[in-house]
């Protein structure tokens, strides 16, 4: 970093979460430009500590005055404590960057994936938009491949079946699965059934359509990060017994036909994707790819056997990484030198 590089006062709300750990370290990795971490979390993690490159810092309850002089917050902590604190952090005048489902659909709140749609976080003006949202997990990876996609052939439908692991309930889904496998009953409610030696087709609550609350959000998040909602999505998400990397089976339908060469070389071309794709190798993504990973991984392209102009194709992705932590801290890497 260059000694006359600006830099910046982060906080993290949620710190002490899976997906706030992970943020510190992708600050890190990424060598983002800060000056001053401000860990915050509930009362009941306040006064421990944690490190960043080095120095020690200590766990803060989140207030008004906390977010004085912060330029940017990420907030990992739920929805509730999204929407106690994000408004109240950008009165003080820090770009809230918010990883959970709080502001998605808002509006007035873009939705942002920066391989997709990096435009929209700027106003009109050329400012920043003081509340950004991040994706859900499942929805950024599938995002990320359509997107060249839609732009060389136009998705007219995607049908989705999701593999999640259970690190998307966070450290409570995480220990729920070891407990399980160590044979112990599982004391928080997590799953619906048991996980492990299992496959759960229910991820948040059943909605009146019978798709569950994940499913509508891949629906509802696809055709705003898009910018069209003339694309159908039709998905199934089901959470599996691993730990780290979502899987996703996607039928896309285009209007164009297309060529798996030339699709091939498209996504490998493409920003934020990997292709594996020589199954005479047995060279194809899985979770174990992807893990600690930020690529969005491809591999299993074919041709739909039925229907024309359909293409299969088998995704992964590390959800608490591109799913989550990566994407926030690539949003907020777009902000750098605009603030």
């Amino acid at each position: 970093m260059s000694s006359t590089q600006k830099t910046y006062r982060v906080a993290i709300l949620g710190a002490t979460g899976l997906v706030g750990r992970t943020m510190l370290d992708i600050l890190e990795e990424r060598r983002f430009p800060v000056s001053d971490i401000v860990p915050l979390a509930s009362a009941r993690s306040a006064g421990r500590e944690i490190s960043f490159k080095g120095r020690t810092y200590i766990m803060q309850e989140p207030s008004k005055e906390v977010f004085a002089d912060v330029d940017i917050a990420l907030f990992s902590a739920g929805s509730g404590a999204s929407r106690e604190w994000a408004s109240v952090a950008a009165s003080q005048g820090a770009v809230v960057i918010d990883n959970s489902s709080a502001f998605r659909m808002d509006p007035d709140v873009p939705l942002v994936v920066p391989e997709v749609n990096p435009g929209a976080i700027f106003r009109e003006d050329g400012r920043p938009a003081m509340i950004i949202a991040n994706p859900n997990c499942s929805t950024i990876q599938m995002v990320v491949v359509l997107k060249p996609l839609h732009e060389r052939y136009h998705i007219r439908r995607v049908i989705v079946s999701t593999y999640q692991s259970v690190t998307g309930k966070g450290k409570a889904g995480r220990d729920a699965l070891e407990s399980e496998l160590a044979g112990e009953k599982q004391e928080s409610f997590t799953h619906v059934h048991q996980i492990a030696y299992n496959a759960v087709p229910h991820i948040d609550v059943f909605q009146e359509n019978g798709y569950t609350k994940e499913e509508m959000k891949m629906v509802n998040e696809t055709r705003k990060i898009m910018g069209d909602d003339a694309i159908s999505v039709s998905p199934t998400t089901v959470r599996i017994p691993v730990y780290g990397g979502h899987g996703e089976a996607l039928n896309i339908e285009f209007d164009d036909d297309f060529d798996i060469d030339e699709v091939r070389r498209l996504l490998a071309s493409s920003p934020g994707i990997a292709v594996q794709d020589d199954p005479s190798q047995d060279l194809y993504p899985m979770p174990l790819t992807a893990y600690e990973k930020d690529e969005v991984f491809v591999g299993r392209l074919r041709r739909d056997y039925w229907h024309p102009k359909t293409l299969n194709m088998w995704i992964v992705a590390d959800n608490l990484r591109k799913g989550a932590a990566t994407n926030a801290v690539q949003i907020a890497e777009q902000l750098v030198g605009r603030l």
